[in-house]
C-alpha cells in the first residue's frame, strides 16, 4: 500500500497538477493539505473518476484538508479533539480495512504559527500539546496508525539548507521542537529517517530562486505507530513535480507499506 501527503497550496489552482500526478503514480491513499475550499467546492467528482473516494474537512480560502483513497473509507473523522472554540480545518482522519486488520490514517495541516510575537505562534504550541494527547490516545488502540501532512517543523539541521537562516522561525525554534519531540518519544517514527539519513526537502519557497538553488526544507513527514514502522518498505520524495508547471511549494512524500 502507498500512502502519500501532499501540501497541494489551492485544489483549485493545482487540480490538473494532482490529476496528472494521481494518474502517474497511482497511489493508494493521498492526504491533501491547504485545500482552501469548502466541502462543496472540492472537486470531487474529477478524482472520483480516477477510481478514488473523496472525503474532505474544508474551510472558505483556508487551510483544508483531504483524504482520497482507493480503498473504502471504514469510518472519517473531521477535526482535532480539545478545543471546541477551535474553527480552522486541519485535521481528517480515515480507517481503511485491510488484510489482517485496519490502517489508520490521519491527515493534518499544522499551524505555520508566524510571526512569533503574534496569537499565531501560541495557537500552533497548543495545537500540537492536542495533537500529541489525540496521538497518546491514538498509540493504546496498538494498530497501524500513520500521522501525516504538512507539520510545519523542520526537525534537525539536517532538514534545512541554510539552517542557521531559519533558527527562530516558528518552524525551527525550541518550544516547537520540544512539542515533536514528545510526539517522537512516544514511540512515532520519522518514516523518511527510519529508510535514509540523507538530506532531503519537500518545500521550496517561492521567492529567491528557492528552487533553481535547492535552497528547501523538510517539513512534510509520514510519523508512523510502532505497527506501521514494522510494515514500512520505502518513502519517496517526488521532487520532480516541483519542477511541472504552476506548482505547489510543496512535493509529495510517498510511503509504500506492507499492508
Amino acid at each position: 500500500m502507498r500512502i502519500a501527503t501532499w501540501n497541494i497550496n489551492g485544489i483549485k489552482a493545482r487540480l490538473e497538477l494532482l490529476l496528472r500526478w494521481l494518474e502517474e503514480e497511482k497511489p493508494d491513499i493521498v492526504g491533501l493539505q491547504e485545500i482552501k475550499s469548502v466541502d462543496d467546492g472540492f472537486p470531487k467528482a474529477e478524482i472520483e473518476a480516477l477510481g478514488y473516494n473523496v472525503e474532505t474537512h474544508g474551510q472558505k480560502s483556508w487551510n483544508g484538508v483531504a483524504l482520497l483513497s482507493k480503498v473504502p473509507f471504514d469510518e472519517v473523522h473531521r477535526g482535532l479533539p480539545g478545543d471546541a472554540e477551535d474553527e480552522q480545518s486541519r485535521l481528517i482522519e480515515g480507517v481503511f480495512s485491510v488484510e489482517g486488520g485496519v490502517v489508520r490514517v490521519c491527515n493534518i495541516y499544522l499551524p505555520n504559527g508566524n510571526p512569533v510575537d503574534t496569537e499565531k505562534f501560541p495557537y500552533k504550541l497548543r495545537w500540537m500539546d492536542r495533537l500529541n494527547r489525540f496521538v497518546e490516545e491514538r498509540l493504546t488502540l496498538e494498530e497501524p496508525f500513520v500521522l501525516m501532512g504538512d507539520f510545519n517543523l523542520i526537525p534537525a539541521p539536517l532538514d534545512a539548507h541554510d539552517p542557521d537562516a531559519w533558527w527562530g522561525d516558528a518552524l525551527y525554534r525550541p518550544e516547537s521542537l520540544e512539542k515533536f519531540r514528545i510526539l517522537r518519544n512516544m514511540g512515532m517514527t520519522d518514516a523518511l529517517r527510519a529508510i535514509t539519513a540523507e538530506q532531503a526537502f519537500t518545500f521550496w519557497d517561492f521567492q529567491a530562486g528557492a528552487w533553481r538553488r535547492n535552497a528547501g526544507i523538510r517539513i512534510d513527514h509520514l510519523m508512523l505507530s510502532p505497527q506501521a514502522a514494522d510494515r514500512l518498505d520505502d518513502v519517496v520524495i517526488h521532487k520532480d513535480v516541483r519542477g511541472w508547471d504552476k506548482p505547489s511549494d510543496h512535493v509529495p512524500v510517498e510511503g509504500a507499506f506492507s499492508f
